[in-house]
């Protein structure tokens, strides 16, 4: 047995503070729910100005699914029915070094209680094509990449 393969049981605790400190990062899930006419389902928050992909942060030990689907029935009070179909992956380095953002479209769904308290001022269905001014840009973008009238960006 080779001395890396020894001492490598002792080094790995050491190897993962570093890796954490040096190569942290953190992981976001948004939800484009559509409906049967193809309109998309927005969200304004209390706390931000500009319409939203309803979502928020993956938890720890929570699945990026998981998290989707709780934050849409916070958020957007929006029950997925069975598994949300992962449309991209960007980096969010210009907001918080490290940050992911997963983007999960969701066409079968059912209405259910909105769940969040204070953190969701309006829930709104719009017509992709015709988007209030007052949507952020990369809301904006993912809408226009999941309807395949622009290229995915990998930067959010």
């Amino acid at each position: 047995m080779s001395w890396r393969r020894r001492i490598e049981p002792l080094t790995r605790p050491l190897f993962k503070v570093f890796s954490r400190l040096t190569r942290s990062m953190t992981l976001g899930v948004r939800g484009l729910v559509v409906d049967k006419g193809g309109w998309v389902l927005l969200v304004e928050h209390t706390y931000l100005p500009g319409w939203y992909l309803p979502g928020g942060g993956v938890e720890r030990g929570e699945t990026a699914e998981a998290a989707v689907a709780r934050e849409l029935e916070e958020e957007a009070g929006i029950r997925i029915e069975g598994r949300p179909r992962l449309l991209s992956f960007h980096s969010n380095d210009h907001a918080f070094r490290g940050d992911h953002v997963l983007v999960y479209r969701v066409d079968h769904w059912s209405q259910c209680h909105l769940t969040s308290r204070g953190e969701i001022a309006a829930v709104q269905w719009f017509d992709p094509k015709n988007l209030p001014d007052s949507v952020t840009p990369a809301t904006r973008a993912r809408i226009l990449e999941a309807m395949g009238q622009m290229e995915p960006d990998l930067r959010w």
